[in-house]
């Protein structure tokens, strides 16, 4: 009876023991990512402030960062381009969508920077989306990895007269297998690949359409010498597909 009593108590002490890690592991996982948290929205703050200061404690020596533009500036260049905005300019970045993974001494996190900025008096928004890795070394937490993408927005959309809509209406070809038809219902254009589905049209300035939803690519139409649209160019990051106006 005794050994059956001291068999339950070993077992009670292992299940107590592993309960009480668990909880110190998630305790001390939770305490990283606010940590984590913190000092990414401090990063996200000095650059938009120009801190030199902040970027230089935060980031590795030897960190992998890759910008919105799709550069891969190294730490010296980060920390000495900082400086204070223009006059006039002013900017605020706020975390959103945030995102966390700890990996024994590497974090992994993942949000959405959204920027709001005072250009000479007039409100500009953007939105950009980073993950970074941080990694722990005699107990710092530094950033040893960055890469943000911007997120895109439709443009603004005009209104063009009905004459411009009809000279879009038609059929184009890009090849033998790939055409796009663009078709009108009253003040709205439509187009679709081959005899899928249409999708609606919004024109950004005369001659440059878009679909909403989708503002990466732009449709951009050619005319000859008489003003007769001939034809259009899919833009996709600055590089063109053409489609010829069949007939």
């Amino acid at each position: 009876m005794l050994r059956a009593r001291r068999i339950i108590s070993v077992a009670a002490l292992a299940t107590m023991t592993g309960a009480c890690w668990s909880a110190s592991a998630a305790q001390s996982a939770a305490s990283v990512e606010a940590l984590i948290k913190r000092q990414s929205q401090e990063f996200s703050d000095a650059s938009a402030s120009g801190d030199a200061k902040v970027l230089e404690r935060y980031l590795d020596d030897r960190v992998v960062f890759i910008n919105e533009g799709g550069d891969m500036p190294s730490k010296k260049d980060i920390v000495g381009s900082a400086g204070a905005s223009p006059t006039g300019v002013s900017s605020k970045l706020v975390q959103t969508d945030w995102g966390f993974q700890l990996h024994g001494p590497v974090a992994v996190t993942s949000f959405t920077d959204v920027l709001t900025q005072d250009f000479h008096g007039q409100a500009v928004h953007a939105s950009f989306r980073s993950t970074e890795v941080w990694f722990n070394e005699q107990g710092k937490w530094r950033m040893i990895s960055s890469q943000t993408v911007a997120l895109q927005d439709d443009p603004a959309a005009v209104a063009l007269p009905s004459k411009a809509l009809d000279e879009y209406v038609g059929t184009y070809q890009a090849g033998p297998d790939l055409s796009y038809r663009i078709t009108r219902d009253g003040d709205s254009l439509s187009g679709a690949i081959g005899d899928g589905q249409p999708r609606e049209m919004k024109a950004e300035v005369l001659d440059v359409l878009f679909t909403p939803g989708v503002p990466r690519y732009r449709k951009i139409f050619q005319r000859d010498a008489a003003g007769k649209v001939i034809g259009f160019v899919s833009r996709h990051e600055g590089h063109d597909v053409v489609f010829q106006r069949a007939g």
